[in-house]
């Protein structure tokens, strides 16, 4: 009988797009059977808290929390320079100082959440939103702050939005590390051969991606907020890079880093490992 594997992957285009060979089984699953479903980010987060996933991907933050009972696999993650959330304002000039304003972030448990707290902490009050709200809800004048993510990084200028900050550069400044932001987390309950398979054929699929990435767009629409493809192939450009097919020494230094600046908040349950095989 076939492994059973519960993975849950975000609708998220970087990852649509690198799991398009998984998802239409044009590479080979090497024996497991993957039970897959497709979900926000926050709810993936949420799900892997209650240990409702063998592998998913997941928020690092999400991850942090997680530390003890998952390991973050080499290939999958979102991480690198110029990769960031920005911190948005409905009006020009506006910077959060106080309670008596609002910030909306996308998500108690994303990385994104986590860097508001990190570089903005005790400043407005702050609530949680599917991140689809967040710039309607900006345009609309219900909120002063929001914290983007995903398409809207690329679309917020044409809302008439104002920038407050990127707050991925100013990860940058202070660690010289590529932001870490997501990936693919396995339960420690699975064997390690499992999740050396497991990994394999997610390489597999990622490097299909790659060799042929017109072919993965059908995928990516499916799942989009965003349809149009130019918009949805920067986002692969963004957030597809070296450290998505390895992690590597450097990936490894950028999840030490946060795990140490997440624990100085009483956010981390520990230090997240990266799958070694």
């Amino acid at each position: 009988m076939k492994q059973s594997i519960r993975l849950g992957i975000s609708t998220c285009p970087n990852d649509t797009f690198a799991f398009h060979g998984l998802l239409t089984r044009a590479v080979d699953w090497r024996g497991l059977d993957f039970q897959i479903e497709l979900l926000d980010v926050e709810t993936l987060n949420e799900r892997l808290l209650t240990g409702g996933f063998d592998v998913c991907k997941a928020s690092f933050h999400a991850a942090l929390l997680a530390a003890t009972d998952v390991v973050v696999l080499p290939s999958g993650s979102a991480l690198g320079f110029g990769v960031g959330p920005l911190l948005l304002a409905s009006a020009s000039g506006a910077r959060p100082r106080h309670s008596g304003q609002l910030t909306l972030c996308p998500g108690r448990h994303t990385t994104a959440s986590l860097l508001f707290d990190l570089f903005h902490p005790r400043t407005t009050r702050v609530e949680q939103v599917v991140f689809s709200e967040i710039m309607p809800r900006l345009s609309a004048g219900t909120a002063e702050f929001g914290v983007c993510i995903h398409e809207g990084r690329f679309t917020w200028e044409a809302q008439g939005l104002a920038l407050v900050e990127d707050l991925g550069t100013r990860w940058e400044t202070e660690t010289a590390c590529p932001l870490p932001l997501g990936g693919i987390v396995a339960s420690r309950r699975l064997p390690d051969a499992t999740v050396g398979v497991v990994q394999r054929v997610i390489h597999d699929s990622l490097m299909l991606a790659l060799g042929d990435r017109p072919a993965a767009l059908p995928t990516m629409r499916a799942h989009a907020q965003e349809f149009d493809d130019r918009v949805l192939m920067q986002h692969v450009d963004l957030y597809v890079n070296e450290w998505t097919i390895d992690l590597g020494p450097s990936g490894a230094m950028a999840l030490d880093e946060l795990s140490a600046r997440a624990a100085s908040l009483g956010l981390a349950a520990g230090r997240l490992q990266v799958f070694a095989g």
